[in-house]
């Protein structure tokens, strides 16, 4: 393997890891009382997503400034970060509205931790989105048997079946 190849891969797969911290981290501010917060308290009265592609805008455009600097150190860690960054954001996008319209679904995680953060009200746990591994780290993370009437006896539809747009 060429060293701009191994250069381009170790960028993406940085950019992954400090997409799902980001990711943590903003949510968690959106849990304060600041102006951040008011689009985020509504996404929470109505405990719906946006839909993948929605979803996948806001977080690209909120990303996009912390993408783009890798290109000046050369053009394969430019490609590795930047799609680095847009992996995670689709698989984000995706995790976020699958947890919304399907939570058993979300096989990569003991418990959907976004799912469970609006099922009962956590204002101070489970920040995750698509990973729950920061919510570890930093100790948000807050197991519930969350398994109930509702998700067991809820139509099981495939991994594909949820708001797209």
């Amino acid at each position: 393997m060429t060293t701009q190849v191994m250069l381009g891969v170790s960028c993406f797969t940085i950019a992954f890891i400090l997409a799902s911290f980001l990711e943590y981290w903003v949510h968690r501010l959106m849990h304060r009382p600041l102006k951040l917060g008011e689009r985020h308290r509504d996404h929470h009265r109505r405990n719906e997503g946006q839909g993948v592609l929605w979803e996948f805008r806001d977080y690209v455009k909120g990303t996009i400034l912390i993408m783009l600097p890798m290109f000046f150190v050369s053009l394969a860690a430019g490609i590795g970060w930047t799609l680095g960054g847009i992996v995670y954001a689709a698989f984000s996008s995706y995790a976020h509205q699958l947890q919304h319209d399907n939570p058993t679904k979300c096989f990569w995680m003991k418990m959907p931790v976004h799912y469970v953060h609006h099922k009962y009200n956590m204002w101070h746990h489970n920040f995750g989105l698509g990973v729950d591994w920061w919510d570890h780290v930093f100790g948000t993370y807050k197991t519930v048997d969350w398994l109930g009437e509702e998700e067991l006896t809820q139509a099981k539809p495939s991994l594909l079946q949820l708001r797209w747009w």
